[in-house]
Order: structure tokens, then C-alpha cells, then sequence
């Protein structure tokens, strides 16, 4: 397994470490239902490290970025970010991402960690013709996220950028903990935060910078499992499970990614074409179960009463927030309305499960 370079900082602090997408990482420290609160009610501080950074720079840099993915880059402007995902022919996405538009020629892509390679490799392939550059700079940088309503307020005495100018799904050079770092008010929590992009070795003094400086305010260290039950309360798709090749983005509720309308072809064009002409076959919904049990990933959704499997779970958690368990499944789309009533098949018993609408949580 690859180590992020904060991996001893995370046992110190009694991490329990695991094996995600190849690289040991912290699923936990005190606990999830802590750290989660921590971050909805405080600050939380996440090692990110395993996700890729992949630069495009060039004259074709924006072209050729728009001729591989889903969005349209080249409507970004310098110093603003936006959601994307990469396709394959057929529509079914290879991995969602996020693209930082930095210079007039110069992208920054963050893939998953699971799905670097395959985006690196697409990227190069797709990018041959035009007058682009690719550098995959993940196993050189850093990435910690300190995310929660008081965040900014943590973060402000410690950069030289300017969060208050600073809006949502933007990114700024600067300097953050005294080390060199690119700054972005991104996040995967549903709360307000930032992400600090960072040379490899200045993770560790930036974390421990945070957590000094955070300690009056609560500030707890979060792990991925804490993590997963944010965004899904936030309703945000995770890759392996509500993303995989055998889905589009119409299908996740994503079509607002895909732009039909830019100039040019790109990967996937026609086939999305098709979805947003005939609809999709199955779609993305969120579920509240009403009974007992907790509907987890791969669990079978029928509707009220019918023997035959029509759906499936992708996600499903007891919600700290919200104090019931929820679920993201895909049912057909007559099944996706909210309010309506489905079974979950959990162990032996079936469980009834409403139809509610995404995302579950949403911060004031």
C-alpha cells in the first residue's frame, strides 16, 4: 500500500488505519459519530492525500479538456472550479472529478484515488491532436480539507488569501500555514471548507499548524469513514458506488454536468444525447427507512408487496444528523418520485423505506 505523507501522524493520534484504493488511510480515530459531528457543528481536518492532482497546460489545454470530458472547462474562469466526470463512448462514467481553471492555459483535474491511472491514461489519449501538456503531479503533493462552519474562521489567521473573496467552488495561490499552497473553497462534506493543495512534504506542517490552532475551537482529525457518512447526507455520489462504468450521469442525477451545448464533439456525446432524448432507464433517489434495519450497499429495493427485485442500494447509513437511517438507490423512474413507498430487503426481513428528495442535508 502506498502512505500519504502523513501516515505516522495518523497512528499517533490512534488512527485506525485501512486499505482504500491501495493506500493506508485513516477510516477512523475516536470515532465516526464524533468526528462527524465535529465537522457539522465545528471543524473538522481530513488527509486527502491519495487523490490524484493532474495538470493540463497548453494552448489546447482548454480545448482538449472540453473534447475529453463531460463539462465544458474553457467557460471557466481563471480562478474557479467545476464538478466533471469522464466518460467512455457509451456514457458510462470512467470517474468524477474536479477541474480548476488557474491560468488561461493551465488546468488542475483532482480524480479519484481509485481511478488516477485510468484518468491519466484517458486524458493522454484524448488530449493527442492538440497542443496540450499532462502531468500527473499526484504522488508529489499533499491535499488536507478543513471543513465545517468554522473552518474559514480557522483558516483565515492562517493564509494570506483572501477567504472572504474567496466564493464557492474557487481556488487561489497563496500560502497557507506558511507553506506555499493552493487554496480552494471545495469540499465533500456538505459544509462549508477548503481544501489545501500542497508539495508532498508540507502536509505535515500544515496539519499540525491546523490542529494547534484549531484546538480551542474543537477541531477534531476525521477519517474516510466519517467522511462517507457526510457526503451522504450531503446526497454526493461516490464513485465505486452510486458511479461505476454502468452509469451515466443522467441516470445519478448528474445531468447538469453534461454539457450538450458546448462547441465541438466529446467522448460520450451521442450516447448521453440519446438519454437526455429517451430518458433515463433507472435513477438516482434517496430513501428514509422507516423501519427497523439499515439498508446498505448492494441491498435489493423491491416495490410494496412485489417479489421481483426492481432496484438497488448504494449507499445507506444510520444518519447522525438527522437521527434515521438513509439509503441512495437506484429504482426505475416512476419509483423516484419522493413520497413514494418501496420495500428494502435487509437480512430476512423487508423494510419500509419513503422516497425522499436529495440531498438529505443541506446547510443554511
Amino acid at each position: 500500500m502506498r502512505q500519504t505523507a502523513l501516515v505516522e501522524e495518523h497512528r499517533a493520534l490512534g488512527a485506525r488505519l485501512i486499505d482504500f484504493a491501495g493506500w493506508e488511510m485513516p477510516v477512523q480515530y475516536t470515532g465516526i459519530l464524533d468526528e462527524h459531528r465535529a465537522v457539522r457543528q465545528r471543524v473538522g481536518l481530513f488527509d486527502l492525500s491519495h487523490m490524484g492532482e493532474i495538470w493540463v497546460s497548453g494552448p489546447g489545454a482548454g480545448a482538449g479538456l472540453a473534447a475529453a470530458l463531460v463539462s465544458d472547462p474553457p467557460r471557466l474562469a481563471i480562478g474557479r472550479a467545476q464538478y466533471s466526470m469522464i466518460c467512455n463512448p457509451d456514457g458510462g462514467i470512467i470517474d468524477d472529478l474536479i477541474v480548476y481553471r488557474l491560468a488561461e492555459q493551465r488546468f488542475l483535474l483532482v480524480p479519484n484515488a481509485a481511478n488516477r491511472e485510468a484518468v491519466a491514461d484517458g486524458l493522454r489519449e484524448r488530449l493527442a491532436g492538440f497542443e496540450a501538456a499532462l502531468d500527473d503531479a499526484s504522488l508529489r503533493t499533499s491535499l488536507v480539507a478543513v471543513q465545517g462552519p468554522r473552518a474559514a474562521e480557522l483558516l483565515a489567521a492562517l493564509t494570506d488569501v483572501d477567504l472572504a473573496g474567496l466564493r464557492y467552488y474557487a481556488i487561489a495561490e497563496g500560502h497557507a500555514c506558511d507553506q506555499p499552497a493552493l487554496v480552494a473553497r471545495t469540499g465533500y462534506t456538505g459544509e462549508d471548507g477548503f481544501e489545501l493543495i500542497v508539495e508532498w512534504d508540507a502536509a505535515l506542517p500544515v496539519w499540525r499548524r491546523l490542529m494547534e490552532a484549531g484546538e480551542p475551537m474543537g477541531i477534531m482529525a476525521c477519517g474516510l469513514g466519517a467522511r462517507d457518512t457526510l457526503r451522504l447526507e450531503a446526497g454526493m455520489p461516490l464513485y465505486g458506488n452510486e458511479l461505476d462504468l454502468s452509469t451515466n450521469p443522467f441516470e445519478a442525477g448528474q445531468e447538469w454536468v453534461v454539457k450538450l451545448d458546448k462547441a465541438g464533439d466529446f467522448v460520450g456525446r451521442a450516447a448521453l444525447q440519446k438519454v437526455a432524448n429517451d430518458g433515463p432507464l433507472r435513477m438516482l433517489a434517496g430513501l428514509t427507512v422507516r423501519g427497523r434495519g439499515i439498508a446498505r450497499h448492494g441491498y435489493p429495493v423491491h416495490a410494496p408487496g412485489a417479489e421481483e427485485q426492481m432496484g438497488v442500494v448504494t449507499s445507506g447509513a444510520p444518519s447522525p444528523t438527522l437521527g434515521t437511517p438513509i439509503a441512495m438507490a437506484y429504482v426505475p423512474p416512476d419509483h423516484a418520485r419522493p413520497g413514494n413507498m418501496v420495500e428494502v430487503a435487509i437480512r430476512a426481513a423487508r423494510v419500509e423505506a419513503e422516497v425522499v428528495p436529495l440531498p438529505f442535508y443541506k446547510r443554511a
